[in-house]
């Protein structure tokens, strides 16, 4: 298979574990205390009405994350609960708290991430206009800096939590993710050593979208004005759709033309990004991590199957 015609398929970090999405299933796969995988599937229900609109540039993100953000809840719920659940089996210490859990899996991936969009977005905002509105005139510059508070909270935060071992390990798993898909779209057995040789980063990547609304951000809020502080938030929040649909887009270009020697640089901030948000992984979370994608393949043409049977 060519890069061209391989299926592109989509993935998830989550608490022991790792979260793919087919065509017509979305698969976990965790790794419980005993070393055994288990499994928590779904199948996608497809909504009639957001058909034609995933089919409309810079309107297809919005539905696809909406989409993403609703059915990987669950699957976030399945591995915090399974995780937790364990924990008190285990007699062991109180641990994070399941808000903290939820916040750190939306680093690398879409869970969550309308919520953290939105307080990424206004509280930056507060902070330009405030700490430097009396020095920066309203426009680009004014929005440069905007776009750096952006950077700074967001490394801020990224940093800060991958101190914990829990979220160590789930940028592992974010790594072991990358490393099967990279594995997979160059046409390679999925076995655990073909695909630890793999890279941990991939064009295709939440953590690479994050970083993608920032740098759109600064570039679509310059071509609207304001005169106070507050219209400054507002647009910020009504234009937060178009940040996204544009954003989209871009990190569908940029993996588009990443094997371009001239234009592969255009997705370099998300795989900056990315080598934070990613560790590598050992063979046991790149086990789960193969399960996890093998599932979601062989549900997902079974699934397939037999909707083909029923409607023969």
């Amino acid at each position: 298979m060519t890069q061209q015609n391989v299926p592109s398929y989509g993935g998830q970090a989550v608490i022991e574990g790792v979260m793919f999405g087919g065509k017509r299933v979305t698969i976990t796969a965790i790794r419980k205390k005993n070393q055994d995988i288990a499994f928590f599937e779904e199948p996608r229900k497809e909504i009639k009405w957001t058909k034609p609109l995933k089919k409309i540039p810079f309107v297809r993100g919005i539905v696809g994350l909406i989409e993403a953000s609703a059915s990987g809840a669950k699957h976030l719920n399945f591995s915090t609960e399974q995780y937790s659940a364990e924990s008190d089996e285990a007699g062991s210490e109180a641990g994070p708290s399941k808000l903290t859990l939820i916040l750190g899996v939306a680093v690398v991936g879409v869970l969550s991430f309308l919520f953290g969009k939105l307080l990424f977005t206004v509280v930056p905002a507060l902070l330009a206009g405030y700490l430097f509105g009396h020095w920066i005139p309203n426009g680009v510059w004014s929005n440069l800096v905007e776009g750096g508070i952006k950077i700074i909270l967001l490394l801020a935060y990224i940093l800060t939590i991958a101190q914990t071992p829990l979220i160590k390990r789930l940028f592992q798993y974010h790594g072991a993710e990358h490393k099967v898909i990279n594995a997979f779209e160059a046409g390679v057995e999925l076995t655990v050593k073909n695909v630890q040789q793999f890279s941990t980063l991939h064009y295709r990547c939440g953590s690479s979208f994050i970083i993608f609304t920032v740098l759109v951000g600064v570039v679509v809020y310059s071509l609207v004005d304001y005169q106070t502080m507050w219209e400054r938030v507002v647009q910020r929040i009504y234009l937060l759709p178009v940040v996204i649909g544009v954003s989209y887009e871009v990190l569908q270009w940029t993996n588009r033309f990443r094997d371009t020697p001239v234009l592969r640089f255009l997705g370099y901030p998300g795989l900056w990004l990315q080598k934070i948000t990613t560790r590598e992984p050992d063979d046991s979370q790149v086990e789960v991590a193969i399960a996890s994608f093998q599932k979601m393949r062989e549900s997902d043409q079974l699934l397939t199957e037999n909707r083909f049977a029923s409607t023969g």
